[in-house]
């Protein structure tokens, strides 16, 4: 690895820009580009135990953030966009969101389909504000479970 890279990498996982560093990850995890930011903050965690609660909150916050970048960019998509292509799958998944609402961004943790999730969310023009608190609970919800989970898989990690 080159040696401006290590050095970037060590700087960023100091405690004073890890928080940034989880923060920018989330955040752009949460839009259409493939990332995943768990990583991340099961490193900073795993290299500063008491950054735990800061770390899901950052990470919420920023991949809450990101979501609501997505949002705008489905909604920008419909002023392009007016109809669907009309295939049944396209119609079932379209039809199901128009059913749930704002509800259905509890869901954009999700891989895979969280994302576009929260773009077809703006698409249709949802109210932003529900959608992005939906987001937020889902999304704390995987920061939670998820950090909780490898911390519970990887006992040792607070103890380094």
């Amino acid at each position: 690895m080159p040696d401006w890279s290590t050095h970037l990498l060590q700087l960023l996982a100091l405690p004073e820009f890890g928080l940034s560093t989880v923060f920018v990850v989330a955040f752009v995890s949460a839009t259409l580009l493939p990332l995943g930011s768990e990583p991340a903050v099961f490193g900073l965690i795993k290299l500063n135990p008491e950054l735990f609660w800061p770390a899901i909150l950052v990470a919420t916050a920023g991949n809450t953030l990101g979501g609501g970048v997505s949002w705008f960019m489905g909604l920008g998509t419909h002023k392009v966009v007016d109809k669907a292509r009309g295939s049944a799958t396209e119609l079932r998944a379209l039809h199901w969101l128009e059913r749930f609402g704002p509800k259905a961004c509890l869901l954009a943790w999700l891989p895979v389909v969280g994302d576009p999730l929260c773009a077809v969310a703006g698409w249709m023009k949802f109210p932003f504000w529900p959608c992005l608190a939906y987001m937020a609970i889902g999304k704390f919800a995987r920061y939670l479970t998820m950090t909780a989970a490898l911390l519970w898989f990887f006992p040792g990690a607070l103890n380094t």
